[in-house]
């Protein structure tokens, strides 16, 4: 059980105790209620120190162990691509350069490349997602399409064709 929950039950029947049996000295009971959340929060602090989390850990534990996958969710992926596009946009807005453009050029190549894999992940999850899921990863995929459409219109036209080097 969570402390709130520990505590909400604590008030409960203080309150109950209060109205059922009137004689009663609740006022003397009030103070376990304070007194319950400053030993959870010790007890927490005892429990999730470095020391104590040492002497849980086994040999066993140590050679099982993986390291987490650095997988981006869906969400970080489009809030990344959103943020390049715009700021490809931005970039040439400013009358950028030749360089600034073609570097602009390999952004928006990026940005579509992990649009695709954007793509792929949002379609992975969908048949499992539940309906609020499901809203969040359609926006975030409309939110990437929309700005990868704006960082597309404000390149020059031509920019994207391929280049003297990936020609030869």
């Amino acid at each position: 059980m969570s402390v709130a929950s520990i505590l909400a039950v604590e008030i409960a029947a203080l309150v109950a105790l209060a109205f059922t049996v009137p004689e009663a000295q609740v006022l003397l009971l009030i103070p376990v209620v304070p007194l319950t959340l400053v030993v959870a929060l010790v007890a927490r602090r005892v429990l999730e120190s470095p020391a104590a989390r040492a002497r849980r850990l086994s040999p066993q534990a140590i050679a099982n162990y993986s390291a987490p996958e650095e997988s981006d969710s869906p969400e970080d992926l489009s809030r990344s691509i959103v943020e390049r596009a715009t700021e490809i946009q931005r970039t040439l807005t400013e009358t950028p350069s030749e360089i600034r453009v073609e570097m602009c050029a390999l952004g928006y190549r990026a940005c579509v490349n992990d649009m695709i894999t954007l793509t792929h992940r949002i379609n992975e999850e969908l048949p499992h997602a539940g309906f609020a899921r499901r809203l969040k990863l359609r926006r975030a995929r409309k939110k990437a399409t929309d700005a990868l459409a704006g960082a597309r219109e404000a390149l020059p036209p031509g920019v994207l064709r391929a280049t003297r080097q990936e020609q030869q």
